[in-house]
């Protein structure tokens, strides 16, 4: 008798920690859905979870998407056990819940419904000019006061680095020149400084000083207003002339600040040479604007997964002309894609790299997959992903699916791609269609 219930005992057991491993591997099954999910109006997806459990998957909305499995008789809420078909209606943003026995809930999914989409892949080099909205606090200095002293009064009075400086004495500041003209004309009195860190706008006063070097009145800070460089251009839309570039944000070089677009514009360029990436050491396309010419376009937004604006509709002959349908996170496949770049600055080429990892649930957009540079002709030439190729388009099976946006510091061959949705949330001249895709 104790060797049979010796044995029950041992068979429950294994049959308990059997029971846990099962529910722990179909859970992570679970949580490793995308935190969100794009379709068309006309695509499905399927999601083949065959599970022990019962599991309430529940939209908080009925009419943007049907959710099926083998049974089509079945409504919302649907007991998963069977592949699951996620089917669009209509256009618009559904949340889906996932309950363990209707109760335990283990992941929320949100469902964006969009219109299909084809935009034009270009891959041009380009020059970006940004004007900053206001003036941006990139460091402090120390000043010698007449009486031997050392002060900062713009950290006294509580300004950081990352600050924007919006208003001084109740005048809009566009640029350097403002500030200097306020300060000037304090006299050692303290002015009214308006400024924004982060998303709060705040207003302090800040005494200058005057320094025994230029007898002047300073407040001890280094500001920017204003910035340029290289990049690539991904797409446009031909319906719009809205383009997307970068495929990240333009910031401040020292405190890492997102720039606000006061206004901007992108122009022709001439790469002038090429600096090849090594490990520890990212490679660049070096080059000069040419700012003789009409730009090709305004900078309208400067956000974190790009530059985005409208192209002047007599530069379009500059760019390719060829539709690429856009291709969603979920149709993007580890294995071989290619890029776009014209890395001389006057052909675009097509080259060969290989996607190696996909992260559908990152939380950083920028870093949606990882990429490898295969192409022994582009090898050659910069060693892989150079500063400049930031925003060169990603195609896989005929479809535009992202960008490249980072080389890895120790390891040039390789790099990061955004998705190309989320880009193309930022898109200018197409109100409906970014807020269909708001997250």
């Amino acid at each position: 008798m104790k060797y049979i219930r010796s044995t029950r005992g041992k068979l429950s057991i294994f049959l308990a920690i059997c029971f846990i491993i099962l529910a722990v591997t179909y859970i992570r099954a679970v949580l490793d859905l995308p935190n969100q999910l794009t379709l068309y109006e006309s695509q499905g997806n399927v999601y083949n979870l065959e599970s022990p459990f019962f599991i309430d998957i529940q939209a908080d909305k009925k009419d943007i998407i049907k959710l099926e499995n083998n049974d089509s008789t079945k409504k919302i809420p649907v007991k998963l056990f069977n592949p699951i078909l996620i089917k669009p209606q209509r256009m618009g943003t559904v949340n889906i819940s996932m309950r363990i026995l209707g109760l335990i809930p283990i992941k929320t999914m949100q469902v964006d419904v969009v219109p299909y989409r084809e935009v034009i892949a270009c891959g041009n080099t380009i020059g970006v000019k940004l004007k900053i909205e206001g003036i941006l606090v990139v460091g402090m200095s120390d000043i010698e006061t007449i009486e031997g002293k050392k002060e900062i009064p713009a950290r006294k009075a509580g300004i950081k680095p990352g600050d924007l400086i919006l208003e001084v004495s109740g005048k809009k500041i566009d640029n350097t020149e403002d500030l200097i003209t306020e300060i000037d004309n304090s006299n050692g009195e303290g002015i009214k400084v308006k400024y924004k860190r982060g998303n709060k706008v705040a207003a302090l006063t800040v005494k200058p000083i005057k320094s025994v070097e230029d007898n002047k009145y300073h407040v001890g800070m280094w500001v920017r207003d204003s910035t340029a460089g290289i990049g690539t251009l991904t797409f446009y839309d031909p319906k719009s002339n809205g383009f997307g570039a970068l495929g990240h944000g333009i910031t401040d070089i020292d405190t890492g600040a997102l720039m606000p677009v006061e206004n901007g514009e992108i122009v022709e360029s001439n790469i002038l040479t090429i600096i090849k990436g090594r490990s520890g050491n990212p490679g660049e396309l070096k080059g000069v604007l040419i700012e003789e010419k009409r730009e090709l376009g305004l900078i309208k937004i400067n956000s974190p997964y790009g530059i985005y604006g409208t192209l002047n509709k007599d530069a379009l002959g500059k760019f390719p002309n060829k539709l690429y349908p856009v291709g969603l996170r979920s149709d993007v496949e580890v294995g071989r894609a290619t890029i776009l770049a014209n890395i001389d600055g006057k052909t675009i080429e097509e080259y060969e790299i290989e996607i190696q990892k996909i992260s559908k649930n990152t939380t950083n957009r920028q870093k949606g997959m990882v990429i490898r540079i295969k192409d022994s002709r582009l090898l050659e030439q910069t060693g892989g992903i150079v500063q400049g190729m930031s925003g060169s388009p990603i195609i896989q099976n005929g479809k535009l699916i992202g960008a490249v946006t980072h080389v890895l510091v120790n390891d040039p061959t390789r790099g990061y791609g955004i998705f190309i949705e989320n880009m193309l949330k930022n898109v200018v001249n197409d109100r409906q269609y970014s807020m269909e895709l708001a997250s």
